[in-house]
C-alpha cells in the first residue's frame, strides 16, 4: 500500500510543478506579487490537499497566533522535505527564500525562482555574487514587507538528525536587527530525504516563540538550536 501511495503521489505532486511551470509562462511578464506568488500559494495549498488525501497524512501548524502581524521579522526553519519549500508560500504570502544556486539552472523551473526575487547562494564556494549575498538579503527585507524564510541548517537533514546551524544564519539576524521566528517540525518523517517512498503519518509544523534582536552570535545560535531541535 505505501509503495503504491508513494507512485500516485509522486506522479501527481510532479506533474503539477510541470504543469504549472508550463501553463505560467505568461506570468514571467506580469507583476510578481499579483500572479506569481499567488500561483505559489495556490502549489501550497495543492501540496496539503493531496499530502492528505494521498497519503492520508494530517497537516498540522501550531502556534499560528504566533506569526507577527505589525512588525518585520525573518524565520528560521528546520528543513527535511521538499514539501516545507512549497507549504510556506501558504503561511507567509509572497515570502523570499534563501535557495541553493543550483536551483536556478533548472530549466524553466529556475527562471520561476528569479521572478520571485529568491535570493541564492553559491554553497562553499568564494564569488562575488556570494560576497554581495548579506547585501541583497538586507535591501529585500529592508526595502519590501516580504518575509525571509532561511533554513539555518543548509540544506535538508534527515528526519532526527540535528547537525549545527550554519553560521551565515546569526549573520543574518545581526544584520538585519529583527525578530527571527523558529519553526521547527517533522516533514522527513512522512517525506524522507532522499527516498522515493513517501509514508503516513501527521507533518506538524511548531511555531515557536520569537527570538528578539540583541542577542551575540553565540547566544542567538544557542536559542535557535533549542527552538528548533527541542
Amino acid at each position: 500500500m505505501n509503495l503504491f501511495r508513494s507512485i500516485i503521489f509522486n506522479f501527481v505532486i510532479y506533474l503539477i510543478i510541470i504543469l504549472s511551470c508550463i501553463v505560467a509562462l505568461p506570468m514571467l511578464a506580469l507583476p510578481r506579487k499579483a500572479y506569481l506568488s499567488k500561483l505559489s500559494n495556490i502549489l501550497g495549498k495543492l501540496f496539503i490537499f493531496f499530502t492528505k488525501t494521498i497519503l492520508n497524512t494530517k497537516v498540522t501548524f501550531i502556534g499560528l497566533e504566533k506569526i507577527p502581524k505589525d512588525r518585520k521579522f525573518f524565520i528560521a526553519s528546520a528543513h527535511q522535505s521538499m514539501f516545507e519549500t512549497f507549504v510556506y508560500n501558504t503561511v507567509i504570502p509572497d515570502c523570499i527564500f534563501v535557495i541553493k544556486k543550483e536551483l536556478l539552472s533548472i530549466p524553466l523551473y529556475g527562471l520561476y525562482l528569479k521572478k520571485l526575487d529568491y535570493v541564492s547562494i553559491d554553497r562553499g564556494k568564494t564569488t562575488k555574487s556570494n560576497l554581495n549575498f548579506f547585501d541583497n538579503i538586507f535591501s529585500n527585507i529592508k526595502n519590501t514587507d516580504r518575509t525571509l524564510i532561511i533554513f539555518p541548517q543548509g540544506t535538508r537533514v534527515k528526519y532526527g538528525e540535528m547537525p549545527p546551524l550554519k553560521k551565515g544564519t546569526s549573520r543574518i539576524y545581526q544584520s538585519l536587527n529583527i525578530p527571527c521566528l523558529p519553526i521547527k517540525l517533522n516533514t522527513g518523517s512522512v517525506w524522507p530525504k532522499n527516498s522515493f517512498l513517501k509514508y503516513p503519518g501527521e507533518i506538524i509544523f511548531e511555531i515557536k516563540d520569537l527570538i528578539e534582536p540583541g542577542l551575540n552570535n553565540v547566544q542567538f545560535t544557542e536559542a535557535l538550536e533549542k527552538a528548533i531541535y527541542n
